[in-house]
């Protein structure tokens, strides 16, 4: 991991049984980035996502103040901009 890198936060809003929430975890993982995940189906965990993130769906992924939600497909070439990834399909 880069020292760029090491200063990323990001954290990822997921469900249990999501397959897009999976393939965002599984390419994070893979590039190499660090990531918090954040249970939505915990009590109270939408709502507060809700609230602070403006949606409660999964997946959510949040990096440098940027919030990102819908199919692993639609946020993989943004989190690739953003965090200057590897071009490699998801």
């Amino acid at each position: 991991m880069t020292e760029d890198r090491a200063h990323e936060t990001i954290d990822l809003y997921t469900s249990p049984g999501c397959p897009d929430c999976a393939a965002l975890k599984e390419w994070l993982s893979k590039e190499g980035h660090a990531f918090v995940e954040h249970d939505l189906s915990a009590p109270g965990a939408a709502d507060r996502a809700k609230a602070q993130l403006g949606v409660r769906i999964a997946p959510i992924t949040v990096v440098q103040g940027t919030v990102m939600y819908g199919p692993a497909a639609t946020q993989i070439p943004r989190l690739r901009r953003l965090l200057g990834s590897s071009e490699a399909g998801p």
